[in-house]
């Protein structure tokens, strides 16, 4: 039987689907690798990109990442060096560098986030285990995430990789810790609350005893000079009331004794009668020719 090049390029077209459909070519991207697995085993590894061809049914390709990814384990609790309980939730960045390493180390990611989370969640928890909580809310948070990271670029060979950050996303403080920061965090600012308080009542108490004094001075020098002013006037009035004297005795004394008359029944209702005398003619005349 003689085969024409239509039939040859019918088979030609058959066998190349047939490679296809079963997965015998594939595409290498720029940002893959892959390693190419025979019965399970490792037999190639791929970093160049474009098409690439593998043996259907017997070989196997595993692609794995080039950029940077993401390890974000469970965030744990962990005691710090003052006994302070604490949440941390911890994350690195990496790269993988030797996929055939890290396939023989974790077979993918999913096992290399289970097993390296551990470790670094290990490393997180050895180190800050030496620090008080402060010392993680100050700038000394810098120098214990070098420890850290240092810590962890120790094994990132183990397993094909590139440790390219380490990183503390969040620490938070446990509800019974974050319940006596708190109550004692109350206790300072009232007892700071009572001090400032005090201080006032004190300060007040001195603004008002230097204000009763200054009152009691203010007042004692009015009356001082109250009493001086009335007796300059009491002086001057004797002396004006001696020149009087001096003038006319007679009319002195009637207005004397008017005075006294006013000043015994100013303020009531009784008359004041005058009977005609010598006292009456000497100041209002003849009472007889004034009829």
């Amino acid at each position: 039987m003689r085969f024409s090049a239509r039939n040859f390029i019918i088979i030609l077209i058959l066998f190349i689907g047939f490679l296809t459909f079963t997965g015998a070519f594939f595409i290498v991207q720029e940002w893959r690798q892959v390693i190419v697995l025979q019965f399970g085993e490792p037999r190639q590894v791929i970093s160049q990109p474009g098409l690439k061809f593998k043996i259907p049914f017997i070989q196997d390709a595993i692609f794995f990442d080039r950029r940077m990814l993401n390890l974000d384990p469970q965030p744990e609790e962990m005691i710090l060096s003052d006994q302070k309980r604490i949440i941390v939730d911890s994350f690195a960045r990496y790269k993988i560098l030797d996929p055939l390493k890290f396939f023989q180390t974790v077979r993918n990611e999913a096992n290399f986030s289970d097993r390296f989370g551990r470790i670094l969640n290990a490393s997180v928890r050895g180190v800050i285990a030496q620090y008080p909580l402060m010392a993680l809310l100050s700038v000394e948070r810098n120098t214990i995430m070098s420890i850290i990271e240092s810590k962890v670029i120790q094994e990132e060979k183990k397993f094909g990789i590139k440790i390219l950050d380490v990183r503390i996303g969040r620490t938070d403080l446990t509800e019974q810790v974050a319940n006596n920061v708190y109550q004692r965090m109350r206790s300072e600012r009232e007892k700071e609350a009572n001090l400032l308080r005090a201080e006032g009542e004190e300060l007040s108490k001195e603004i008002v005893a230097s204000a009763n004094r200054q009152q009691t001075v203010i007042i004692a020098g009015a009356e001082r000079t109250s009493s001086i002013l009335r007796g300059e006037g009491d002086a001057g009035k004797n002396v004006i009331l001696g020149e009087a004297y001096a003038l006319d005795q007679d009319f002195f004394i009637f207005l004397r004794k008017m005075q006294a008359c006013r000043d015994t029944f100013g303020n009531t209702d009784m008359a004041m009668v005058i009977v005609p005398g010598k006292v009456c003619e000497k100041f209002f005349g003849d009472f007889e020719s004034i009829n």
